[in-house]
């Protein structure tokens, strides 16, 4: 199965991707599923239902929280999470509560997640892979992969229709729900599969 597990609707103030748009075009980019990570938020669920869609997508939902350690992706019972914690409080309430972390475009020259997060083993998924990361950005990776053990995902962090399921992440398992999603991410069932090599697009500052 292949997800795209980086999305950004209207609900985060830099995004322009509707969610009428993710619903009615996800499938033809080659998607089984679609990850909602909104920036410090899962207000997406006052919006539309969890799960497997009419069309047979699978939506879920997440968030990307913001740290003075790098972006994570967050996935699991966070729907309450305060906004303000620390990455240390904020790895605490993932253990806690039984979910799963993705250290989002870990290279990114402007919002990188710092390399003790990887080194302690509080985080063990990584974004391999960032649609809006540069080449470079992206290939820095491999030096932690040099050092290293984690699992690796990809994802297209799309602000715009046009970006959705550039990068995604295949599962070596069924998922259809939260649940799924969280046990093949803590599992390492996971891989970031690329639809376009590279992306021209400018990268924003704020996400």
């Amino acid at each position: 199965m292949f997800f795209d597990l980086h999305v950004h609707t209207t609900i985060s103030s830099c995004s322009q991707l509707k969610i009428d748009d993710i619903l009615e075009h996800a499938k033809n980019r080659g998607l089984d599923g679609v990850c909602i990570t909104d920036h410090q938020t899962m207000e997406i669920r006052r919006h539309l239902k969890e799960g497997v869609q009419d069309s047979g997508l699978c939506v879920l939902f997440g968030m990307e929280y913001s740290t003075q350690d790098g972006d994570f992706l967050l996935f699991g019972p966070f729907e309450d999470i305060r906004s303000d914690l620390d990455s240390e409080q904020m790895f605490e309430a993932v253990a806690h509560l039984g979910g799963a972390s993705v250290a989002a475009h870990p290279f990114r020259n402007k919002r990188p997640v710092k390399e003790q997060v990887i080194r302690q083993g509080f985080c063990q998924v990584v974004e391999g892979f960032n649609g809006r990361n540069t080449d470079a950005e992206n290939l820095r990776v491999e030096s932690w992969r040099q050092k290293y053990v984690f699992a690796e995902s990809g994802g297209s962090d799309a602000h715009t229709l046009e970006e959705l399921g550039r990068v995604k992440t295949g599962f070596a398992m069924p998922v259809r729900s939260r649940a799924d999603l969280v046990f093949a991410l803590r599992n390492g069932l996971c891989y970031p599969s690329l639809s376009v090599v590279s992306c021209p697009l400018p990268i924003a500052t704020d996400n």
